[in-house]
């Protein structure tokens, strides 16, 4: 007797048969093969043990679930958030940041005892996707602690004003190195591409304060500047005068040596001609220098020391005249 369905179709034998086959058939192709991304790349097991790593394409796999594959996002740039979580972002629009902040991810101890607020990001990618499935058991909570980790400690070697300003590239920059260490230590089939500080402020407590500060730091760096300024374009004016006078100075010093050296070849020459003619000599010598001491003078009288006599004179009138007498000793 044939069995009849609630329907009132009869099912026959052959016809099951077929459904049976068609569905092994279904379940066959649908657990032999598997498609990998450009972006991925997939890890085979065979009994839930490692097999291959399989290349982006199509691939075939023992069906019934004997060999499983697993797609891993190894050409994707991924991102974990630190003291604040991106609630929308794309292209067109711009980015919405959640208000809900979290102080114990992004609160540390600086160098020298100083509270800050550090929100931060870092971007990696799986390079090795067996070691990212197999050899850590919860990948997230280890990424994030070991981040956390890494900048504390770096920032914690450094002030305040330094983690705010010119130590914020070398603390990304180191914090890279550190990670990707700690990272291949463990295993974790994971590279670390880039961290980034987003935002550092104080706590909210001391932020006013803090302000305030900072302000008093940016007013005395700009009178530095202005100090420097004037420096700069006085020194090089005083350093120019001082050049000058010392040539000057030099000029002076040359011109009286010089002066005096032609003073000591003219008495020389003179001394050379007092020894060949004493009497001469200290006659020429005398007369010159009546005639210097004398030049320009008018109505000039000369007597004697004792005042006995009066001394003849000759007629030193510019009209000139003849001489009246010479001169007695």
């Amino acid at each position: 007797m044939r069995k009849v369905s609630p329907s009132g179709l009869k099912l026959s034998p052959a016809l099951i048969l077929v459904a049976l086959a068609a569905i092994a058939v279904i379940v066959f192709l649908s657990t032999s093969f598997f498609v990998v991304d450009q972006t991925e790349r997939a890890v085979v097991t065979t009994f839930g043990r490692f097999t291959k790593v399989a290349e982006p394409g199509l691939h075939y796999k023992i069906p019934f679930g004997i060999q499983k594959s697993y797609a891993v996002k190894t050409e994707v740039v991924q991102t974990e958030q630190f003291g604040f979580r991106t609630e929308k972002t794309g292209v067109a629009t711009a980015t919405m940041y959640s208000e809900q902040r979290f102080p114990e991810e992004s609160t540390m101890l600086t160098g020298d005892l100083n509270i800050v607020d550090v929100e931060w990001i870092i971007q990696y990618k799986i390079n090795d996707p067996k070691a990212w499935l197999f050899n850590t058991s919860d990948r997230h909570k280890t990424i994030r602690d070991i981040s956390q980790s890494v900048l504390n400690l770096l920032v914690g070697d450094r002030t305040i004003l330094g983690v705010m300003g010119p130590e914020r590239t070398a603390i990304q920059e180191s914090a890279v190195q550190m990670m990707n260490e700690i990272f291949s230590s463990y295993g974790l089939g994971i590279q670390v591409t880039q961290v980034q500080l987003q935002n550092i402020v104080p706590p909210k407590g001391v932020q006013d304060a803090f302000e305030d500060v900072n302000k008093a730091i940016q007013d005395m760096n700009r009178l530095i500047n202005e100090g420097k300024e004037a420096y700069n374009a006085e020194i090089p004016k005083a350093k120019g005068e001082a050049d000058r006078l010392v040539e000057v100075a030099m000029g002076y010093a040359t011109e009286r040596v010089n002066k005096a050296s032609g003073d000591v070849a003219r008495f020389n020459s003179v001394y050379e001609e007092y020894r060949k003619a004493p009497d001469v000599t200290r006659q020429r010598l005398y007369y010159e220098m009546m005639d210097e001491v004398f030049k320009g003078e008018e109505g000039v009288e000369l007597i004697d020391k004792r005042f006995t006599n009066f001394l003849p004179l000759k007629n030193l009138d510019s009209r000139g005249g003849a001489a009246s007498g010479e001169a007695q000793r």
